[in-house]
């Protein structure tokens, strides 16, 4: 009997039941369910805290509930025309278009700059934190940075939408280029290949599946972002005419319609990109 399975008998024995334990309590763990025990109970003092005077429970979740039902029981249009909606459909998807097209071309040259299999310690640990600080910011943090030197509208939308979609795809390109067996840039390095040989004949074919999965993921979120910039910033397209009903003339029915109109081309849009990622697989 070696002294290995010895150190086991004892730990079997030492335990209660006479069982392995084989999960361990890492530090992660321990901060993530603190994180979450202590979320919870916040929630909760919050909601026993709350200042219910005047309030009458069940009368506020009829009148929700009947709410509700007006607004996707009963669509319909009343202060804008069906080809306005459109319209607005067709600037919020050039909106998300744009900003895609934009962030992932700044965000392939950055990733190869963030690659440690290709890029040198130093700059990566720069384009990491670059990329990392600009994750760090909400979507509709930059684009109301950008609207101080362009205005509220679609320019400053896809300008801050473009600069999250690239902080976004930079760490999605680069690990997605790091998983690329370094056997093969080894070679071409050996046979005398330039840089962007290596970048063009070896790094794209092997990871461009990865590539354009990670880019139609990015654009669905923009699209959803896009939205959210219209509604909250002001930048236009179907987000805006959301506010206007749900805000400005609290049109129930309206804003139900709208509702439907970009849920419907959400559910479009999800459908093309599952056909064309599983086309490049």
């Amino acid at each position: 009997m070696n002294a290995d399975t010895k150190k086991l008998e004892e730990s079997i024995k030492r335990s209660r039941r006479g069982t392995i334990k084989i999960a361990t309590q890492s530090k992660s763990t321990v901060a993530i369910r603190l994180t979450l025990i202590s979320l919870i109970v916040l929630t909760v003092y919050g909601f026993l805290t709350f200042n219910y005077r005047g309030l009458n429970f069940w009368e506020a979740v009829a009148d929700t509930l009947r709410n509700v039902v007006t607004m996707f029981g009963q669509p319909a249009l009343s202060n804008v025309s069906f080809t306005a909606v459109l319209y607005a459909l067709v600037v919020t998807f050039a909106m998300a278009i744009l900003s895609t097209i934009f962030g992932s071309a700044i965000a392939f040259f950055g990733a190869l700059l963030c690659a440690q299999n290709i890029a040198r310690q130093g700059v990566s640990l720069v384009v990491r934190s670059i990329a990392a600080l600009t994750r760090a910011i909400p979507a509709i943090l930059w684009v109301l940075i950008f609207s101080v030197a362009a205005g509220l509208g679609s320019v400053a939308a896809v300008a801050g939408l473009t600069l999250a979609c690239a902080g976004y795809l930079i760490k999605a390109y680069s690990e997605s280029i790091e998983e690329m067996d370094y056997g093969c840039i080894e070679a071409l390095k050996a046979s005398g290949a330039s840089y962007w040989q290596i970048v063009f004949q070896a790094i794209v074919p092997a990871s461009i599946s990865y590539l354009i999965a990670w880019t139609f993921v990015r654009f669905e979120i923009n699209f959803s972002n896009a939205i959210i910039v219209g509604a909250a910033a002001g930048a236009g397209g179907i987000g805006w005419d959301l506010f206007m009903a749900g805000n400005f003339y609290f049109d129930l029915r309206e804003l139900g319609f709208i509702t439907y109109v970009a849920v419907v081309a959400v559910v479009l849009l999800e459908i093309l990109a599952t056909k064309v990622k599983a086309t490049v697989k």
